[in-house]
């Protein structure tokens, strides 16, 4: 079969490689869609300490069942269209026996630390599997992995109806985490450099949006998301929140990247600072969310790509100039 495999950091080709088979309690799934992530573009740099070399990427997809391992006890079928969540928690260590799994001390993830699915065919634990309703498309079962992210980080933020929100960033998660926040009641501001991807953001349910931090109320906000990992970007975040505010760091930054917080405000001002890590008891709630229709996905997917034009897929995605790339099946129905 084909696959994206990064050799080393900087080195990427599509090639033949073995067809995998499925272990005890795994399933194969033929891939129908797979999204391009910005933690692919740090695989792809050697940028994301987790990740092995060789590797074939891809952690955001959904597909066909095509063969069942031994001992495959969850119902799911041969010829089953389903969506997949890649966590690959130990179920052993400390943090998982607090129910803490995405803070695993083993911490793994289909595409991240095992083969993924930018590659006709993967391999991946049955109970990670989840039957696509019949209206939800293959590109759509594709993102319900970066809503469950958005969803758990809704989940860490806590937000009530009528609070004023800050989002900041107009990529897939920030369009994503703008249709949750408004769903539940909050109005939200969205600010991006891009000024072009501004008016999807009000479309998907922004009250008012911006090119810039400044030209919004200062410290108007209860709560605000970074989405960018940018430290910049962080310290106007924290700038723009009112007295009790919480401040959500979402995005991924660089392992040694710093940013400047007032300790004093922190402090006088009951500041609070969260993180959002991935996947934590959330994919279930974020299919039954897209199928619903509460969250969009249609809308995010800008570019689509062959398996063949992986790398074109990666520099699209670099440039900033999508919002999502998919690289989908082209050689008939998964």
């Amino acid at each position: 079969m084909k696959a994206a495999v990064i050799d080393r950091p900087g080195t990427v080709d599509v090639r033949d490689v073995p067809a995998p088979r499925p272990e005890r309690g795994e399933v194969v799934v033929r891939v129908g869609a797979a999204g391009i992530c910005g933690t692919d573009l740090h695989i792809a740099a050697g940028e994301f300490p987790p990740s092995p070399y060789p590797i074939v990427p891809g952690h955001e997809f959904a597909g066909t069942v095509t063969e069942l391992g031994d001992d495959v006890t969850t119902g799911i079928a041969v010829g089953d269209r389903v969506a997949v969540d890649p966590s690959l928690f130990c179920g052993y260590c400390r943090q998982c026996r607090r129910g803490r799994g995405n803070l695993c001390e083993n911490w793994g993830a289909t595409g991240d630390t095992v083969d993924g699915a930018f590659a006709e065919y993967v391999t991946v634990p049955a109970a990670n599997c989840y039957r696509l309703p019949d209206q939800l498309s293959f590109a759509q079962g594709a993102l319900v992995e970066p809503v469950s992210c958005a969803v758990h980080g809704v989940h860490r933020l806590g937000v009530d109806a009528g609070e004023r929100i800050l989002v900041v960033g107009a990529g897939t998660m920030g369009l994503i985490l703008t249709q949750l926040l408004a769903a539940g009641g909050a109005r939200v501001s969205v600010v991006d450099l891009a000024e072009a991807k501004l008016p999807l953001a009000e479309k998907l349910g922004a009250a008012e949006v911006a090119t810039g931090v400044d030209e919004l109320p200062a410290r108007a906000f209860d709560a605000a998301v970074d989405v960018t990992g940018a430290p910049p970007a962080i310290e106007d975040a924290f700038r723009s929140l009112d007295r009790g505010g919480r401040l959500q760091i979402f995005g991924v930054a660089a392992e040694d990247a710093r940013v400047t917080l007032s300790p004093f405000r922190i402090y006088n001002d009951e500041i609070t600072v969260v993180g959002s890590m991935a996947v934590l008891h959330s994919y279930g709630d974020a299919l039954d969310l897209v199928a619903a229709g509460v969250v969009r996905t249609e809308p995010l997917v800008s570019h689509t790509f062959a398996l063949d034009e992986f790398t074109d897929a990666l520099e699209m995605m670099r440039s900033g100039r999508t919002i999502k790339a998919q690289v989908v099946r082209t050689d008939g129905p998964a």
